[in-house]
């Protein structure tokens, strides 16, 4: 294991030794802000937090190519997030790809307080624009105790960035190779007792592939309104029309002769171009958030919300349409005792709900036009869950946390063509409780150690339950394990830096996976159980801090290193057993290494290097990704003009110019695994602020 170890960790022990050796000796005057979190119901420090967290800053997501959020989730250790062809994402935590081929399951999104994941367990990531999300907040490992059925994790995306409070118009523009084009523009309005932020953004993109290419247009609105002093009414909502082709996947020899092709017709099935294959999704989404601060020691928070989805998908065997309309709610109460110098305990209690009413219709394509019906289905799934939790500081060092919920889920269903149903026919599933226990010991002011227990539960999808098979599965039960962990986080006394260390082993049982038949269509089967221990560290660095003086003006190193020995157990489909077999979709190792340098004359060099092991791509290990070194680079300049500032940037992305395929298509049929991703490419841009 020390072999893979990068060179930065060593790095960053010697910049924290002489940090704190400096520390000794004069007062810190760059000090940077405390590391919060905010996913916990209510703001506390990152060190010590009994969990697994991670953040993604507004000026982290700034470092990174803008087109895409794929390179800056990818940063923190455990976290996979990929794109097998433009638009095209998958975002995995901690193995959870294994029922994901493609979308987002098993990971729990909220857009601020709201529930961006619908009742049937399905997530449109890809519709919002990145340059809309303002910092994101990654909770890893199953935690249903707050935030329901999930064994992945919760990810929660801000579209504000709580920490800007000022007046401003940004304006900006992204060009780049393989046809991208970028454009963003946003507004900020604050008052006395009003903020008001608007967010737009257009982005085309052809992409390496043939039949790749790629459009989104979206609008944002944030609005929030303080009354009573404290209290607030916040209005959030966006709307997203988007629009891609997919290539499809590739097989080895396919790959040699063109890796640019989309997959080719044969003389049984149509191919990619014959068939038009693509996604349209339109997507309406919006609620409202109230904060009443009914006491100093009594807050609740309510939240309302709801959801319109257009979804239209040509693909090889048939033409799909969906129309989703989700609706839910969201709130808890918190309760926040006297805190007395040796003891202080807070209480939350709080429910969620939600629902989900899908028409599912599926016709046959014929070259990408919409042809006779195969079958019209009517699903609705709801979900709602209470939860509790409660947490105690005892002598400022050790730190209790218990909660629990309860989780309900269930859902009817009707086939309209061909069988003409009139009635609903209706599974539920036996409510679940959903327990975590964590402690945290402050051994130093700098030093937390922390253990956890959760218990992760998944109920199947909408997508899973009614796949492209068009068969509504009522056999498909739920998936479920125990997660135990611990770690510690290390820090200096500036926070100019920290180590992050985290060991778990997630036992995971009747697996929900996907199958193919021999037509190329889906369906899913509980095939067994997955063990996956793993270990993730991250460290960050300032090497030399932020100052003004000097040829370089600061220097940080940051470096995110996850392990993952993740295999399959009592494993079998059919008749062929995998116990044993690597995990498919995980590599065992992956380490992230990104570099920030600060120049004179607001000059600023960024650069990440990724070294991804290689990736099996079906379960019987049979045929691997190959392993990669991702290498890209972004320079900038800033200049101020008085109150506004001007920034011109330019970078690369796979500098090395590496062949390697970021989203295979796992167990494909005729394996067809191949979704060649881009050649060394370019972009060049500028932004402005007024």
């Amino acid at each position: 294991m020390l072999k893979i170890i990068p060179v930065s960790l060593l790095l960053m022990g010697l910049g924290f030794t002489a940090n704190a050796q400096t520390n000794g000796t004069k007062a810190d005057t760059n000090k940077l802000n405390t590391i919060t979190v905010k996913g916990y119901l209510s703001t506390q420090p990152m060190l010590s937090v009994p969990a697994s967290v991670a953040i993604i800053t507004p000026e982290q997501l700034k470092m990174q190519q803008g087109n895409s959020l794929v390179s800056g989730m990818n940063i923190v250790p455990g976290v996979r997030m990929e794109e097998r062809s433009p638009g095209s994402y998958r975002l995995s935590v901690r193995g959870s790809l294994l029922r994901s081929p493609f979308g987002i399951r098993d990971v729990k999104i909220y857009y601020d307080e709201l529930p961006l994941t619908d009742a049937g367990g399905n997530t449109y990531l890809n519709v919002i624009d990145f340059n809309s999300v303002q910092g994101i907040e990654i909770l890893k490992g199953p935690d249903g105790s707050l935030f329901g059925a999930n064994s992945g994790g919760v990810v929660l995306l801000n579209p504000v960035n709580r920490l800007d409070k000022s007046n401003y118009v940004t304006a900006g523009f992204t060009a780049g190779s393989y046809g991208l084009v970028q454009q963003n523009a946003g507004l900020q309005n604050v008052s006395k007792n009003n903020q008001l932020n608007i967010n737009q953004g257009y982005q085309t993109y052809h992409g390496y592939r043939a039949n790749s290419d790629m459009r989104r247009n979206y609008f944002q609105l944030v609005d929030k309104f303080t009354y009573g002093g404290v209290n607030s009414l916040k209005i959030l909502g966006f709307y997203s029309d988007l629009k891609y082709q997919t290539p499809g996947g590739l097989t080895l020899a396919q790959v040699a002769i063109d890796p640019r092709a989309a997959r080719p017709s044969t003389p049984v099935v149509p191919g990619a171009i014959a068939q038009h294959i693509g996604i349209s999704n339109k997507m309406t989404y919006g609620g409202a958030v109230n904060e009443w601060f009914i006491t100093p020691n009594i807050r609740n928070i309510f939240a309302v919300y709801g959801a319109y989805v257009n979804f239209t998908n040509p693909f090889i065997t048939n033409y799909e349409q969906r129309y989703e309309r989700t609706y839910g709610m969201r709130t808890y109460f918190e309760f926040t005792g006297k805190e007395k110098p040796n003891y202080k305990w807070k209480a939350n209690v709080g429910m969620e709900l939600a629902k989900t009413n899908t028409d599912a219709n599926n016709y046959g394509n014929r070259g990408g036009v919409r042809d006779t019906v195969q079958s019209l289905d009517r699903v609705n799934a709801q979900q709602s869950f209470i939860f509790a939790r409660w947490e105690e500081t005892i002598y400022n060092r050790l730190h209790v946390e218990a909660a629990a919920s309860l989780n309900f889920y269930g859902y009817d269903f009707k086939n309209i063509a061909p069988r003409n149903q009139t009635d609903f026919s209706t599974r539920s599933f036996t409510p679940q409780i959903m327990p975590r226990l964590a402690l945290s010991y402050q051994v130093t002011n700098n030093f937390v150690w922390r253990v956890s227990a959760s218990k992760g539960y998944s109920t199947p999808t909408s997508a899973e339950i009614r796949p492209s098979n068009n068969i509504i599965n009522t056999d498909l039960s739920a998936q479920y394990g125990w997660n135990y962990e611990t770690g510690f986080r290390l820090r200096n006394s500036d926070e100019t830096f920290m180590l992050d260390v985290s060991a778990f082993y997630y036992r995971l049982n009747n697996a929900i996976v996907r199958r193919l038949t021999a037509g190329n269509t889906e369906y899913y089967v509980n095939a067994g159980d997955v063990k996956q221990p793993g270990l993730e560290v991250y460290t960050t660095g300032w090497l030399i801090k932020p100052r003004n003086t000097g040829f370089i003006r600061g220097l940080q190193i940051s470096e995110s290193l996850t392990i993952s020995k993740f295999s399959f157990g009592t494993y079998s489909v059919a008749s062929a057993g995998f116990g044993g077999h690597e995990l498919t979709g995980v590599p065992r190792h992956v380490s992230v290494t990104s570099v920030q340098v600060k120049f004179p004359q607001s000059l600023y060099l960024y650069s990440q290097f990724n070294s991804t092991a290689r990736i099996p791509l079906n379960e019987a290990n049979s045929f691997y990704s190959p392993r990669y070194q991702l290498w890209q680079a972004k320079v900038g300049w800033q200049h101020l003009f008085g109150k506004s500032r001007l920034e011109i940037f330019a970078g690369a992305d796979n500098i090395l110019n590496q062949y390697y395929n970021l989203g295979a298509d796992l167990d494909a049929i005729g394996n067809r695994f191949y979704n060649p991703s881009p050649l060394r490419n370019y972009y060049a841009g500028f932004n402005v602020r007024f």
